[in-house]
């Protein structure tokens, strides 16, 4: 089987599709990535064959701060773009990350199936929920559910707007204005993470998390035999800032030993009880008793699937919802806002109280009881 693969180049986004065209290489299919540049060295040195998705780079007309807009109407102009290339791979199928929709309208323009990778959970709204992204859980009682239908309605204005705007972006490249949506969707996260729902779509499989670490590096610990806290500042533009200051002084004089993973320059001084750096996370998480981190879906599940459990400091897009789910699990406590204080005691919470070190071990010991992301999409193509 030939696959495509098409995600754009952040990392919460390029990472898991680096990661599922390991996995086609495994299983000894052929996959074809389609990404950013920043990645493409990178998993063409891990055994892919990774090219430049192109119409990434944003138009004057673009706005980022419209998710409709960045979704929809730029999708359509990565569609046109990307058209050549895609046919030129003959692709039997097309997986196209969530917010890269081009990837599945351009294999819609060839007819050819395609599958849509969400590297998070299931996002898409449920008549048993409340919107995604309050955070809240499903409402209980006459009024729980009333305010949850109150808030449906709220953002069902929003939701047909997208769907208006994914319609004008569609017609203008000679597709059909309704959207038939993919063949099948991996849902790639772990069961703690979530939520039962009544309407869940026959399409969809959870299929666990995408992991790819973009380096072979260690980082060596800082020495002592004091517990370690590991910080990942998030890695979205929406993540919150400052993290790794915030922790490194409400850490002063606890007794921790402080490691960061971070993909940019690291700070120019660190006291000698921390070290900061780009190493290999999985490596660092089998030695950490608790992260801080934005709860962005990559090291957040990353965390759990190792039992370690979570100080979550959420920023904008999804990491408000997926802190509150932590939380509501019982493996993180949700810090906001951020100071050197309330994350200092949120730490010191997690390390003195073992229910979140046993409810990240719960987490843990649930991952892998998910669908295998191969034989979707081979089922998907069939």
């Amino acid at each position: 089987m030939r696959v495509a693969v098409v995600a754009g180049p952040d990392p919460g986004h390029a990472f898991p599709a680096i990661a599922l065209c390991l996995k086609f290489v495994e299983a000894g299919d052929e996959p074809v990535l389609f990404t950013g540049s920043r990645w493409i060295d990178g998993a063409r040195a891990a055994g892919v064959d990774a090219r430049l998705l192109e119409g990434l780079t944003p138009r004057p007309e673009d706005d980022d701060m419209d998710a409709g807009q960045r979704i929809h109407s730029r999708a359509a102009f990565v569609a046109t773009e990307f058209l050549p290339d895609l046919r030129s791979v003959s692709a039997d199928l097309v997986v196209s990350d969530i917010l890269t929709a081009g990837g599945g309208m351009a294999a819609e323009k060839l007819g050819v199936p395609w599958v849509e990778l969400s590297p998070h959970p299931l996002y898409t709204p449920s008549k048993g929920l409340p919107p995604i992204g309050s955070g809240l859980a499903c409402g209980v009682g006459f009024r729980g559910r009333l305010r949850d239908r109150m808030m449906r309605a709220a953002t069902g204005r929003s939701i047909a707007q997208g769907k208006a705007q994914r319609s004008a972006a569609r017609i203008g490249i000679g597709l059909p204005s309704e959207d038939p949506g993919p063949t099948a969707r991996l849902i790639a996260t772990i069961p703690a993470l979530e939520v039962p729902r009544p309407d869940w779509p026959s399409e969809a499989h959870v299929v666990g998390p995408l992991h790819w670490e973009p380096t072979n590096e260690i980082l060596e610990l800082p020495p002592g035999d004091g517990p370690v806290v590991m910080v990942a500042p998030s890695t979205a533009f929406t993540g919150a800032a400052g993290m790794l200051e915030m922790t490194l002084e409400g850490m002063q004089g606890s007794g921790t030993r402080v490691v960061a993973s971070i993909l940019d320059d690291p700070p120019s001084s660190l006291p000698t009880w921390a070290v900061a750096g780009l190493g290999r996370q999985d490596a660092l998480l089998r030695a950490a008793d608790v992260v801080v981190c934005g709860s962005g879906h990559g090291l957040l599940s990353k965390a759990l699937i190792h039992g370690v459990p979570v100080v979550a400091v959420p920023g904008g897009g999804d990491q408000w919802e997926l802190a509150n789910r932590a939380e509501r699990q019982g493996s993180a406590i949700v810090v906001r806002p951020p100071t050197p204080e309330s994350i200092g005691s949120a730490v010191r919470a997690v390390l003195e109280g073992p229910s979140y070190a046993r409810a990240a071990a719960d987490a843990a010991a649930g991952a892998h009881d998910v669908e295998d992301a191969v034989e979707v999409c081979r089922a998907a193509l069939a």
